[in-house]
């Protein structure tokens, strides 16, 4: 644009229409364009290596999040009419997580004051309306639940993460993994929970954001998934060999991934042996690549998601994970 040093008079610069741009012009344009370029460098989100980046994936396939501040929420106690029998104090809880409100219930048991707590994750199209019989039967039991509504109701689309996650974007699986992890600091610091003595327990395809969930909290005593498995990898693998951004995505969001970092945290599963829509095969799979501790628990109907007939296992677990 211009010779520096040269000794020689400076060209003055001209547009394209044949009208001079002054010197202080073309300095502001100069320091905005660098601006802008810091700004892309700083906050592109694709920039996925950076200390501040929201997000990160490994070579592995491992996802991870930065430092969570403390939890932000409101808490607001409501009329039971879900299981009025229990007399349950029930919340209404909106808490914070990647700019949205999450709205969650807590159900504490009656005459209780350190109760341990689990966070509960219903299946795709599965309100925290729904889920409150499950709830209620855990706190029989003595627990205290958090039932979030999951984003889009837990249902997935990973074709559209892919184009996310490709674009440098964050995908919303991965908003709904920080959901759950964000449910757990807020659960954590309710008067009436005991922080010690947490768990989570997530039915299909919640059960698969509640593996990764606990892969990433080191704090949990366990996770129990009914009707729930992975995968397969391998088979993720193998039908993108050639796509390595594909395949670092699709591992990043399959619990069997994350299955070695559980320890020493216990993996639970309690699935149907004529589950219609994930196969006990699949399950019994997933199972095998976990390390212990782990148990397996099986029944018969021809169901998908909780069971009478899984009452004893889950009693029993929990007991054990939340003693």
């Amino acid at each position: 644009m211009s010779r520096q040093n040269s000794g020689k008079k400076e060209t003055k610069l001209r547009a394209s229409s044949g009208t001079r741009i002054s010197k202080p012009t073309i300095f502001l344009l100069g320091f905005l364009l660098i601006l802008v370029g810091i700004f892309g460098v700083l906050y592109n989100p694709s920039n996925s290596t950076s200390s501040t980046a929201p997000w990160k994936v490994s070579d592995a396939g491992i996802l991870s999040f930065p430092e969570r501040e403390k939890p932000v929420f409101t808490s607001q106690e409501i009329e039971d009419v879900y299981a009025p029998a229990n007399l349950d104090t029930l919340k209404l809880l909106s808490f914070e997580s990647k700019g949205e409100k999450v709205k969650a219930f807590l159900r504490i048991p009656a005459n209780s004051s350190s109760s341990p707590g689990l966070v509960l994750l219903p299946g795709a199209g599965v309100s925290k309306e729904a889920e409150q019989g499950l709830a209620a039967e855990l706190s029989k039991m003595g627990y205290a639940t958090l039932t979030l509504d999951q984003r889009n109701l837990g249902s997935i689309n990973t074709e559209k993460d892919l184009e996310l996650f490709k674009a440098g974007l964050e995908p919303v699986e991965y908003t709904m993994v920080y959901d759950a992890l964000k449910a757990l600091d807020v659960l954590a610091v309710q008067p009436e929970i005991n922080p010690k003595k947490l768990a989570i327990i997530g039915e299909s395809n919640g059960g698969r954001f509640a593996i990764l969930a606990c892969a990433l909290n080191p704090s949990l005593k366990g996770v129990i998934g009914i009707s729930t498995s992975g995968y397969v990898t391998e088979e993720i693998d193998s039908s993108f060999a050639d796509d390595t951004e594909a395949c670092r995505f699709y591992r990043s969001i399959d619990p069997d991934t994350y299955l070695s970092n559980l320890s020493p945290a216990k993996f639970v599963l309690i699935h149907s042996f004529n589950d219609p829509v994930i196969s006990y095969d699949l399950a019994l799979r997933t199972f095998s690549l976990a390390k212990e501790p782990k148990a397996m628990y099986n029944v018969t109907e021809t169901a998908h998601g909780y069971t009478a007939s899984m009452h004893p296992y889950l009693e029993k677990e929990l007991a054990l994970l939340l003693k």
